[in-house]
């Protein structure tokens, strides 16, 4: 799989890849699993999507956050072990922080998805769960965990 070309055909590209904000690593491999660090919506060092859905941001603009979430995974991957190496996403977790009554997350977590799936084809399809937070790190709408499985081959 060319992942760079099948970006360029949906007119996206990667994000540069960001750094962690504390005490751990961004990716880490433990056997054939693949763990990437939270990632929020982010672009090339700038902080996007920031506030509370219901109050600051639009299920249309949550929906946009998660998909610049799942390209900087992407990113991640593709910049330390290579998208060669992946037998595909296995699983996902989304995080958001709204005000009482918003209730449009499955629509926000959409934006990954649909990315995901767009981008790898059959090795990007996963299971995810959404959880509601009080509060993310530097007031980012929307954060994204991600685990892969390495190709069997490559061990």
């Amino acid at each position: 799989m060319n992942l760079l070309s099948t970006l360029a055909n949906l007119n996206l590209q990667l994000p540069e890849v960001s750094t962690p904000g504390g005490s751990y690593t961004s990716l880490n491999i433990r056997g054939t699993i693949v763990y990437v660090a939270i990632q929020f919506p982010i672009l090339n060092g700038e902080h996007l999507y920031k506030g509370r859905f219901g109050v600051d941001l639009s299920t249309e603009q949550g929906y946009q956050a998660m998909e610049l979430c799942a390209l900087n995974v992407l990113a991640q991957v593709h910049h330390k072990i290579g998208f060669e190496h992946i037998e595909g996403l296995n699983h996902f977790d989304a995080y958001f922080q709204a005000d009482n009554g918003w209730d449009d997350s499955p629509l926000v977590v959409n934006g990954a998805s649909d990315l995901f799936v767009k981008v790898l084809g059959e090795k990007g399809t996963h299971s995810r769960a959404i959880f509601g937070v009080d509060q993310l790190p530097r007031n980012f709408g929307v954060g994204l965990t991600a685990t892969l499985t390495l190709n069997t081959s490559e061990k």
